[in-house]
């Protein structure tokens, strides 16, 4: 991103983040998955320690974009309707009210979602597959654009629930945030401890609806398809690709979903740098938050202390890239 550019010559997604950066410090990791979760229309998880600015910076993206925003703080005691809303007596009418919960927004921070018992788990991961729920009868759809992030905090283990394989694997992100560098964290405290700069809206969820239509126009040639389901293939059989050793960390590889959300998030990374087609790039770039919650490591993994992204690196490092033909360079149409 060229920091020279004045803001109103930027295109709709380099101004967004040119915004959020007002407010965050770093993290560009993080702020980069979330845009291309926003139009690549995906669910992001977040691990984390807390005071890594994860709530404010979703807070403030919402507030770039335009968007509504609301935060669950998840906690043993909620239930399901905590979230989705029930049906409510009205004694006047002598009729059920129907009252919507808080899922029903653009962008919702699920925090600590490893807090909440199982069924309220189940609740959010249904709304997040399916975008609507059902109270009673009736079925309402929640808005769109909808995007869900969901935070877990590592280091405690007290009190929580882990969120079952099967269902984590509807996230199409994990995202791991770590601390700052000292330079970093120097801005942090001299920004938060002054006067906040106001963010500008600069774009309405309509906009962005339009812009991740342009998204789904990105190219990617058969080839990188190809390089995709390699990747995904190899966690299910690493001897395949002469990766024996794996094998026995691994109990199950990644599912078609794997397949499936690394070319439609490197097809929204390529929208985000500014081309109309994808490189295998884009792909390797996102392999490791697409894949490593989505493998289901084994107790011999556990007591050697290997961790997913250990695995997924030499996978990666292993299966070459494909040449895929190059593609006369062109600018993405906006329609900010």
């Amino acid at each position: 991103m060229d920091q020279y550019k004045r803001p109103e010559d930027r295109q709709p997604m380099e101004r967004v983040l040119y915004e959020v950066k007002k407010i965050i410090v770093g993290q560009d990791h993080l702020l980069e998955r979330l845009v291309v979760a926003l139009l690549a229309r995906g669910h992001i998880l977040v691990e984390g320690v807390p005071g890594l600015a994860k709530t404010m910076a979703i807070k403030t993206l919402a507030q770039v974009i335009g968007g509504e925003f609301k935060r669950i703080q998840f906690t043993p005691d909620l239930v399901p309707a905590d979230l989705i809303g029930t049906r409510i007596y009205n004694q006047k009418s002598g009729e059920f009210n129907t009252s919507l919960g808080p899922v029903f927004t653009n962008l919702l921070l699920a925090d600590e979602i490893n807090r909440a018992p199982a069924k309220v788990q189940s609740a959010l991961l249904e709304v997040m597959q399916e975008r609507q729920v059902t109270i009673g009868r009736e079925s309402f759809k929640v808005p769109n654009p909808f995007l869900v992030l969901a935070t877990q905090n590592p280091i405690e283990a007290e009190g929580t629930y882990a969120l079952p394989e099967a269902q984590v694997d509807r996230f199409m992100l994990k995202v791991l945030v770590g601390y700052p560098s000292a330079t970093e964290e120097f801005v942090i405290v001299e920004r938060m401890t002054g006067m906040l700069q106001a963010v500008q809206k600069v774009l309405t969820t309509e906009q962005l609806l339009d812009l991740q239509q342009e998204v789904d126009k990105v190219y990617a040639d058969p080839a990188l398809i190809e390089y995709a389901v390699k990747l995904v293939m190899a966690t299910r059989q690493p001897k395949e690709i002469s990766l024996k050793e794996l094998e026995p960390y691994i109990m199950f590889g990644a599912s078609p979903r794997a397949s499936i959300n690394l070319i439609l998030a490197g097809r929204a990374l390529a929208f985000v740098r500014g081309r109309a087609y994808a490189l295998p790039q884009d792909v390797r770039d996102m392999a490791l938050d697409v894949i490593r919650h989505r493998l289901v490591l084994s107790y011999e993994a556990l007591s050697d202390n290997v961790t997913g992204d250990d695995l997924l690196q030499k996978i990666i490092d292993r299966i070459p890239m494909p040449e895929v033909p190059l593609h006369e360079p062109a600018r993405v149409r906006y329609n900010a």
